[in-house]
């Protein structure tokens, strides 16, 4: 019986914790902002508002750096009944800026695998990812991995409905494209939905709004080390 997976056109990547650590940079951002409102409320306060900030203004602003950045002052000016002093509102917007030029240093055999996928001329390697277009521009340039892809494509959210679309602007049908992410939720459950393939690879942080239950589908093969997609490719 042919195996489906040797139909494989298209191998989409996610960014963000799939090919360089991000999340663990807001994480840093999250606990410093929670030293600066120390006075006003504890952690666990701030974090919880944050997070209930973010939820709330996410149909507004979007995902990427900025519209956490507006949701880390609005929940700061909150927390602290709108005692916030200029000198630490310009503290909190220096931690978004500095979110916006950390190093996207390739995760540990990213590198490495891209180079034996590249050389092989199988398939066509893409960049699918979500949040502003500019910070992930920038994101990848820092990477210097733009180099790998002939495609990248930055979106507001990952459905089903932009999976598809993706697999029209490349010309494949879904069954020939491989989505490879870190995230249950964005990476691997919408592209399940639009019939492509997924590979799962977790990363050891997660943003909360990111958490999902999974599921097995015939489609998907969870991995721990980026390294095994060339046992799987």
């Amino acid at each position: 019986m042919k195996n489906k997976w040797e139909d494989i056109k298209v191998v989409a990547f996610d960014a963000d914790d799939t090919l360089w650590d991000c999340q663990s940079w807001f994480d840093e951002v999250e606990r410093k902002c929670c030293e600066l409102l120390s006075p006003w409320a504890t952690a666990r306060e701030v974090s919880e508002g944050l997070f209930a900030t973010e939820r709330k203004n996410l149909p507004l602003t979007g995902y990427g750096t900025k519209a956490f950045t507006l949701s880390l002052i609005e929940n700061a000016v909150r927390v602290s009944h709108e005692q916030l002093t200029g000198d630490i509102v310009m503290k909190l917007i220096k931690l978004g800026r500095e979110l916006l030029l950390f190093p996207t240093t390739p995760l540990p055999e990213v590198q490495p695998t891209l180079d034996t996928l590249a050389a092989k001329r199988r398939y066509r390697l893409v960049v699918f990812t979500k949040g502003e277009l500019l910070d992930q521009e920038n994101k990848l340039q820092r990477s210097g991995l733009e180099q790998y892809f002939s495609h990248v494509e930055t979106v507001s959210n990952k459905t089903e409905t932009e999976y598809r679309q993706l697999c029209e602007n490349l010309g494949v049908a879904p069954e020939q494209t491989v989505m490879v992410g870190n995230s249950f939720r964005s990476d691997i459950a919408p592209a399940l939905a639009a019939g492509a393939y997924a590979v799962h690879i977790p990363f050891h942080v997660v943003w909360e709004l990111e958490k999902s239950e999974e599921y097995p589908h015939e489609h998907l093969l969870k991995i721990s080390r980026f390294s095994e997609l060339l046992q799987v490719l």
